[in-house]
């Protein structure tokens, strides 16, 4: 082995070994009774592997290679998804700089041109897949818009609309006056911005009684139907009834009494705008208002409008309208207000709430057995409390709109004759076929939302609607790994249609995971300046290019040099290397069940910290193995027995945290055994016996059958590096060219539990650690000998110090072993507590009593003056009130650790004190 653990090397050697040798195959194990499969949930093919991806594809590819090492048969289906309006708007902007717009080259040819688009420049995030070592089956990759999946799509539209369950129709939808198309909710970022709260007069007819409504959009009064108060507002039941005089309008509008009304906010009187408000549209249809809308598709006043507004920009009607409302002193009032404002995610443009014509799922009768589905336990979310999510969408669920006004994308199966009459099918001739064949007609020009096709992906991607072997094998899918914020526009999808139209639920497990966010907690954003990439900390980026890359595109330069401050703060020295294994022990210890989770580069450096352990110690391994034939049926040490024990019961909590989706728990029990039991205690031990005829050849067994079984239990967190550390082994022992990632899955072997090895092992620890202490607390050198005495012993203690004087005087670094007896006398000494025995050091000649303590009050000073520094700090209320609580929690922590140092120096001193 190689010296230094270069992950760069090793990382790029393994991703084409895998992938060419067939190692991420749906195919191996295929004589299985069990099998495992799991989809990805497609990334737009737009987009670029970020932290999120990168946490959940961690979690997907260790259950994978962790299914699949125990002999299941696994697929990880792959695949992308097409983004339509994403994709598009790429498309567009290149076509731009050539000042070229989609409606030059025509519909045929634009999706040409997408096309040659996703041919050249679509693999950006497969290919950073495989960087981060996803073992997916590649040859299986799919895509949303390739012809097997566009069939299903087809097919699944044309049998809801035979069934009446999709339907055209006019309703309200999120409208992007810049895209000029619907989009969906999870496309709508709502913002909180300043604005104002214009208070209107609203003159009540043949009266002389005024209401006051307040509106944060007064453009939006010209489409007014009504005035609603609530239904037991004593101020206003004599009026309810009435008419009012819509103001810069010749309409009549009435007051009408509504339970939605709130009486207590504001003067409880809510002017109704069906066609430009949800909440307004369901209050419409409950008292049969007119829908009126006035704008037009790019957000301008329509014909519908008074004609003083009529071609004006929503926003310059209105600066237009309230100058007018003011001459004609119709205003009570301006307030100013915070409100959130809804926006697209993409044109950043205000989202319209716009009544269009659209096609739409009638929901309600596929959401019943998605909702029994989870009843039932046929589905399981974990964490469970995601199930009160979920039913109170699905309880609450409303008809879904799945037309988009774009050109990528699929496209409606359905045909106009001139009359407006529709005739879905598969294609023009089927069309013709139902309309009569000289009936001329046009195809529908809008597409599906990209949400319809990836309802389909369990069993798109497997063949339906053919019943194909995969399907038969790997449907259901046993488990989906996604996160929190798509149960409604992906999950419950996938679940309804799974159930209509394969009569199977479409996966057995939900895992949730949480949102990754930065050290601080806030959500990790461009316009916060903290994105973290997660090829960044793989490659490491130097703090000019982390600069650079963090404020491209920014057009605020107070903005972008708050964000150049935060970032020289954070990465003076930009961000190191730190290769794929230690990023994947990071994520895969992250993954709790918390909703938030913060990502701290200090996590990372301490995996990254492990990694160097686990090749060291391998190499230590290796070494002492050279040149030596490994006899498993030597006899064992008790060390030897100790490990193999131990190793035991990791196996166990490793399983059972896998089946708990506790990723998090098993990094954790992982890390320990390797980390602590492992490389500090039993390679330590391991020395003294590799030097004794009588325990090498076992030793030598046993430091390599456990770090075999190690490096398995550790592939599916750390593949990469244990990979390698394999090879390296394989060669020493037979030369080997079986692959690590092709071992089986160690079992619990319960011949190889151990009580009483580990009874001695544990007191063999506390000895050795008793003796240290006694070296640290009394600052004496690491390697001094030292004299030891032992009294109060049992049988037990006088049988443990004869098995492991070697080791004792090896580790604890002792001249002597002997054994004081009640009635000797004691020399002045530290001492240390195994059980009831005691461990005395004489400290004769080896400390000097008084600089000692002179050592001790110096240091004590300096961490009096830090601990008045920080609490200081922290009593003073100006600072807690305005830093956020991420950086007043690290100075709490400052605080508790100077002042357990100041305990711990007291405790010292006072025990030097009285020697």
């Amino acid at each position: 082995m190689e010296k230094t653990y270069n992950p760069e090397h090793i990382e790029a050697k393994y991703r084409d070994v895998w992938e060419k040798d067939g190692l991420f195959s749906s195919n191996l194990n295929s004589k299985s009774k069990n099998t495992f499969s799991i989809v990805l949930p497609p990334p737009n093919v737009t987009g670029s592997l970020h932290m999120g991806h990168a946490f959940q594809h961690t979690i997907m590819d260790v259950y994978t290679r962790y299914n699949r090492s125990k002999g299941s048969q696994t697929l990880w289906q792959p695949g992308t998804d097409h983004a339509g309006i994403a994709t598009q708007m790429v498309v567009e902007r290149q076509l731009g700089q050539e000042n070229i717009s989609r409606h030059d080259l025509g519909r045929d040819k634009f999706t040409e041109k997408v096309w040659d688009w996703k041919s050249k420049s679509g693999g950006t995030i497969t290919s950073q897949m495989r960087r981060l070592g996803a073992s997916v089956d590649w040859e299986r990759e799919r895509f949303t818009m390739d012809k097997e999946l566009s069939e299903a799509v087809k097919k699944v539209f044309i049998d809801l609309y035979n069934e009446d369950l999709i339907y055209r129709g006019k309703r309200l939808v999120n409208w992007d006056p810049v895209l000029l198309t619907a989009v969906s909710d999870l496309e709508v970022i709502s913002t909180e911005e300043t604005g104002f709260l214009w208070h209107i007069k609203y003159p009540v007819i043949g009266s002389d009684e005024i209401l006051v409504v307040a509106t944060t959009r007064p453009e939006t009064m010209l489409g007014d139907s009504a005035v609603a108060v609530h239904p037991e507002d004593s101020r206003y039941q004599h009026l309810i009834g009435k008419m009012i005089a819509l103001p810069l309008s010749d309409r009549k509008i009435p007051i009408i009494a509504d339970d939605y009304v709130d009486m207590e906010f504001g003067t409880g009187c809510v002017k109704i705008t069906p066609a430009h408000d949800f909440n307004d549209y369901e209050i419409g249809q409950r008292h049969n208002l007119e829908t009126i809308n006035i704008l037009t598709d790019d957000a301008r006043i329509n014909l519908n409008a008074p004609e003083a507004y009529q071609g004006l920009d929503r926003f310059d009607a209105r600066k237009a309208i309230v100058q007018d409302l003011e001459k004609q002193s119709s205003i009570a009032k301006i307030d100013g207000h915070t409100l959130m404002v809804p926006r697209g995610d993409r044109t950043h443009s205000i989202i319209e709430p716009y009544m269009t014509d659209q096609w739409f799922v009638k929901v309600k009768p596929l959401a019943e057995p998605a909702i029994e589905a989870v009843k039932k336990g046929d589905i399981r979310f974990v964490p469970e409390n995601w199930n009160k999510t979920y039913f109170n969408w699905m309880e609450n669920i409303e008809d879904w709109c799945i037309s988009r006004q774009i050109w990528w994308g699929h496209r409606i199966p359905a045909w106009y004759d001139k009359s407006g009459k529709i005739y879905v099918a598969n294609n023009l001739e089927e069309a013709q076929a139902q309309a009569g064949i000289d009936n001329d007609l046009v195809q529908d020009e809008d597409v599906l939302d990209t949400w319809f096709s990836s309802a389909l992906w369990p069993f798109s991607t497997l063949g339906w609607p053919e019943n194909t072997p995969e399907l038969a094998r790997f449907y259901p899918t046993s488990v989906l790994v996604t996160g929190f914020d798509i149960i409604f526009f992906w999950v419950a999808r996938m679940i309804m249609f799974g159930l209509k139209f394969t009569g199977d639920v479409p996966f057995k497990d939900i895992y949730i995971t949480g949102l990754i966010k930065d050290g601080n907690g806030q959500k990790m954003s461009k316009s916060k300046g903290n994105v973290l990439d997660p090829i960044d900390l793989i490659d490491g980026i130097s703090l000019e290019d982390l600069l650079v890359k963090r404020t491209q595109g920014m057009m605020q330069p107070k903005l972008t040099e708050k964000i150049k401050k935060q970032t020289k703060k954070e990465f003076p020295d930009g961000i190191p290397a730190f290769g794929t294994d230690a990023i994947r022990f990071t994520f895969a210890a992250l993954a709790s069940f918390g909703r938030d989770i913060k990502f701290d580069l200090k996590r990372v450096e301490g995996y990254r910290n492990f990694c160097n352990k686990l090749w060291n110690a391998s190499r230590f391994v290796l070494m002492n193995l050279e040149s030596q034939s490994i006899d498993f049926n030597s006899k064992l040490s008790s060390p030897d027995k100790w490990i193999l024990s131990r190793l035991q019961h990791t196996k166990i909590e490793v399983e059972k945290h896998l089946s708990e989706y506790r990723l998090d728990l098993m990094s954790q029990s992982l890390y320990d055994f390797v980390w602590h039991d492992y490389c500090d205690w039993y390679l330590e031990l391991s020395k003294p016996l590799l030097e004794n005829n009588l325990t090498k050849k076992g030793t030598q067994a046993t430091l390599l059958k456990v770090l075999t079984e190690i490096l398995i239990l550790l592939h599916p967190i750390i593949p990469f590096i244990t990979e390698e550390i394999f090879e390296q082994s394989q060669k020493l022992i037979d030369s080997s060219t079986e692959k690590l990632i092709s071992k089986k899955f160690p079992e619990p072997d319960k011949a190889l539990f151990n009580k009483d090895a580990e009874l001695e092992i544990d007191w063999l620890k506390q000895f050795i650690l008793g003796i240290r202490q006694i070296r640290g607390e009394m600052n004496i050198t690491p390697g001094k000998p030292l004299p030891c005495f032992v009294q109060n012993l049992n049988s037990l203690d006088k049988t443990f110090i004869k098995n492991n004087e070697s080791i004792i005087f090896a580790l604890a670094k002792l001249k002597n072993v002997e054994i004081l007896l009640d009635n000797d006398n004691e020399p002045e000494s530290a001492i240390a507590l195994v059980g009831e025995m005691k461990i005395l050091i004489p400290l004769a000649g080896l400390i000097d009593k008084d600089q000692e303590i002179a050592r001790l009050n110096k240091e004590i000073d300096k961490l009096n003056k830090l601990q008045l520094q920080f609490s200081g700090k922290l009593n003073n209320n100006q600072f807690i009130s305005s830093a956020p609580e991420a950086v007043v929690e690290k100075e709490k922590l400052k605080l508790a650790s100077v002042e357990q140092s100041l305990d711990e120096l007291e405790i010292q001193l006072k025990k030097i004190s009285q020697l």
